[in-house]
């Protein structure tokens, strides 16, 4: 296979997908390949023990093979608990969560209890068609960096058996117990149609938000599973972080499903969304329609501006500190790079111990949650959705980091690289980018090489960002005494006011004082 069609990691063929068009794999027909691949088939569970015996009557009955699947039951604190009914797949089994509670959790005790190489969630209240399992798994074969999502239509719950269920998913009978005619497709469902399958969608993570989902283990794994704290909305949650680490969303409507009652949305809508949305909007930055308050600190940060700080000055790097949190894209974050831990500590000289701006700077960084000290940053930014990295001594300009968010978000583009008349650059990546070519790129092969086949990359002139970027970039941080700077330019200013310039508007004079106070407190902040 070619560089630009992917690469073989162990047994896994890697293509380079290009954003979310999954359209060249091709998985093989349904009942016609052989299933190597084993399956965990999580499904958390509180009450509803009828239910549940319906959803593992239709497991029974999946033409996946029954020795490559494991069914598990995460109990989570049902009164009386939950038992084992007599028509469910071969190997099932029931856990207990401990140490919290609510979906997430009960997903991430099933996964800890399991060891098949795909872990598949299914929600206590889901009657799958019979080939749903054989569906999904058989993308699942192809590369490990998918996340696949089965389709699922809403119904009222009749009264029907566990041996009903059983004998019509068997025999591929399920329309006649349950009247299509009767069911109400999922929101999700109409977005993917939409959308030619999600693979036009810029975001393509909003589709997790199903309770029949799959995914290699060792992926679910990479991201930290599901965050324990949420309630609800922690499918989405998850699926953006997916989404960072590179993953490439598949949702397979051949993979049909009921589900049982009608969708919380109908029920309640107000208070549904009410409920998701503060949580969302803390860990989910590309929901910048949740983020409407400038002034708010959040939880994960839309960009994560890097300066390397170690031969820099306090007052170099304070300027750009500033200058990247007092710009026009708020939700900024600042990580400064430099060897803090060879810094002394404990009794040491004060005044003439090393590295007395690298000391100053801990100091008075120490306590900002906007600015973190690091010794070195990881290759990815995630979940921080953009990286921001250039030179300390050119301070962004107001409108720079917005500018360049917008060009990379306009042009579906995975970095921008910029350059000034130095030669030095300044760079934006895009974190799904650098997440996915971190999945793909072979031994010693450039990252950048790789974003530019899956996202692709632009270079472009610094000047297009920057408003003063065809000045040397030193310019902004250069100094002299502050009185003498201040004293030139209002001597400047007096001159301009002598008789050879009173021909001038006034305006022209006001803007020379505002450019004269502006440059002082630039290089003098």
């Amino acid at each position: 296979m070619t560089t630009e069609e992917g690469h073989v990691a162990g047994d896994q063929v890697r293509p380079r997908i290009r954003h979310n068009d999954y359209s060249p794999l091709a998985p093989a027909p349904i009942g016609g390949w052989r299933p190597e691949v084993p399956v965990s088939v999580i499904i958390p569970a509180y009450g509803g023990q009828h239910r549940l015996d319906l959803t593992l009557a239709s497991l029974a009955a999946q033409t996946y093979p029954a020795h490559l699947t494991e069914v598990v039951i995460v109990d989570d604190g049902s009164a009386p608990p939950l038992r084992l009914p007599q028509i469910r797949p071969e190997n099932t089994r029931i856990v207990t969560t401990a140490d919290g509670w609510g979906p997430g959790h009960a997903v991430n005790t099933g996964v800890a209890a399991t060891d098949g190489t795909v872990v598949q969630r299914v929600d206590a209240d889901m009657i799958l068609h019979r080939d749903h399992l054989e569906a999904l798994l058989r993308w699942h074969h192809l590369t490990d960096i998918l996340v696949t999502i089965g389709g699922k239509r809403f119904i009222e719950e009749s009264p029907v058996t566990a041996a009903e269920v059983h004998e019509a998913v068997t025999g591929d009978t399920l329309t006649r117990l349950f009247d299509p005619e009767k069911t109400i497709p999922s929101t999700t469902e109409m977005t993917i149609l939409r959308l030619d399958g999600m693979r036009s969608s810029k975001n393509p993570y909003h589709v997790c938000t199903g309770p029949t989902l799959s995914l290699h283990r060792t992926l679910f794994l990479d991201v930290g599973g599901f965050d324990t704290e949420a309630q609800r909305g922690e499918d989405t949650e998850l699926g953006y972080r997916l989404a960072q680490a590179g993953a490439v969303f598949v949702p397979d409507l051949t993979a049909r499903a009921v589900h049982l009652g009608l969708p919380a949305q109908q029920r309640d809508r107000g208070a549904t969304v009410r409920t998701v949305e503060p949580y969302l909007a803390h860990r989910v930055p590309l929901r910048r329609d949740l983020r409407k308050e400038r002034g708010r600190g959040w939880r994960v940060p839309y960009v994560e501006v890097v300066l390397d700080v170690a031969e820099a000055s306090e007052r170099v790097t304070r300027a750009a500190v500033n200058a990247a949190l007092d710009g026009s894209l708020p939700d900024v974050a600042v990580t400064l790079v430099a060897p803090w831990s060879a810094l002394p500590s404990g009794r040491h000289p004060v005044l003439t111990a090393p590295g007395f701006d690298l000391r100053m700077l801990r100091t008075g960084f120490a306590d900002d949650p906007r600015v973190r000290l690091a010794e070195d940053v990881p290759p990815s930014a995630t979940p921080v959705p953009f990286r921001y990295s250039g030179p300390v001594d050119v301070p962004l300009a107001p409108e720079t980091l917005e500018r360049m968010v917008k060009t990379v978000l306009d042009e579906r583009i995975g970095m921008l690289v910029v350059t000034f008349p130095d030669g030095r650059t300044a760079t934006v990546e895009r974190t799904e980018a650098v997440g996915r070519a971190l999945r793909l790129a072979r031994p010693g092969e450039p990252r950048a090489d790789v974003i530019r086949q899956t996202h692709g990359v632009r270079h472009g002139p610094a000047d297009a960002f920057w408003p003063s970027a065809a000045e040397p970039p030193a310019a902004p941080v250069q100094a002299a005494a502050p009185q003498k700077d201040m004293r030139s330019a209002m001597a400047g200013l007096t001159e301009a006011r002598g008789p050879a310039a009173r021909p001038r508007a006034k305006r022209s004079w006001v803007r020379r004082l505002r450019t004269a106070i502006r440059t002082h407190y630039r290089i003098h902040p």
